[in-house]
């Protein structure tokens, strides 16, 4: 099922741009991507893992559809379909068209004489795909062949993914450059009140990610969002699972009390930087690993 043209135009004035025919691929500028061209800062992943920000395209093949409902999700939630239903696009054509987007989208910093002009020029051939904008991709149907096409022009890719579709990721054949996993959730009760599946095994689906991710032969990240009076608990549990998954990365990084997760948190909700970095402390206790980088700004360390 594809959006409406009502519920297009929604998510356009937020800053979404479509692409395609079916209305199920979107692009949408990064506030780090804003940031970067004006010489102001940079995403974490520049920091963590040398993307530059100015050239990642934030994009997503599958908006309306995912299979949780997450409380800190700061998407729509009321736009989510749990399964796929009609005609899609092509690889080619959303990723063509989704570039095409985002350099519309950036067009007005040309008339910014605080804009970086090199880096402008450069967005126009952006080098990472982001494919984490909503809704949860491997839901898309060519999701192999996205990657794949991807990889053919030499980017970087980043899927992130619920790990609600263990079969769609164990059988890529074309594997991202890093692939992240949410784990939310130290045990199922929790996992229900913070991630609110759509479906009823949404607890088993994610622990067969975990269980298959070691045989990926790409990088692989685990990342858990803090939500504070929820899931900051039982940080033995976190690293058996994390043990279990063994990726190359963890991040531990604080719920950010924006967008629509309004509507189901709060402030008190949001940890501090200190509070995100004690608990990373405590899971580092339970699996060996130790913080090798972090960034203030955004409330989050990286695990190795």
């Amino acid at each position: 099922m594809s959006l409406t043209k009502k519920q297009q135009e929604k998510l356009e004035y937020s800053g979404y741009r479509f692409v395609g025919e079916h209305g199920h691929s979107a692009a949408k500028i990064c506030h780090w991507q804003k940031k970067s061209i004006l010489n102001e800062g940079v995403c974490y992943k520049e920091k963590f893992y040398g993307i530059e920000s100015h050239r990642c395209l934030q994009f997503s093949p599958a908006v309306p559809f995912c299979n949780q409902k997450c409380s800190f999700c700061w998407r729509d939630l009321s736009l989510t379909e749990t399964e796929w239903d009609g005609d899609y696009d092509d690889p080619k054509t959303i990723i063509d068209e989704a570039i095409a987007a985002q350099t519309k989208l950036l067009c007005g910093f040309w008339g910014n004489d605080k804009a970086d002009k090199k880096k402008l020029e450069e967005s126009k051939k952006p080098t990472n795909a982001a494919i984490s904008l909503a809704g949860e991709p491997t839901f898309y149907p060519e999701i192999d062949e996205l990657i794949g096409e991807f990889n053919r022009r030499d980017f970087n890719t980043f899927l992130v993914s619920n790990g609600m579709n263990p079969k769609k990721l164990e059988e890529l054949e074309n594997e991202p450059t890093q692939l992240y996993i949410s784990l939310d959730a130290p045990d199922e009760k929790i996992y229900k009140d913070v991630c609110n599946p759509q479906i009823n095994d949404g607890w088993n689906r994610l622990n067969e990610t975990l269980n298959f991710l070691n045989s990926y032969d790409s990088r692989t990240c685990i990342r858990t969002t803090c939500v504070k009076g929820k899931n900051m608990v039982k940080a033995e549990d976190y690293g058996k699972l994390l043990e279990k998954a063994n990726p190359t990365y963890v991040e531990i990084k604080a719920y950010m009390c924006v967008g629509y997760s309004r509507e189901r948190l709060t402030l008190e909700n949001m940890p501090t930087f200190q509070e995100v970095k004690d608990f990373a402390e405590e899971i580092c206790q339970y699996t060996g690993q130790k913080i090798i980088n972090d960034s203030e700004i955004s409330r989050v360390v990286l695990l190795k």
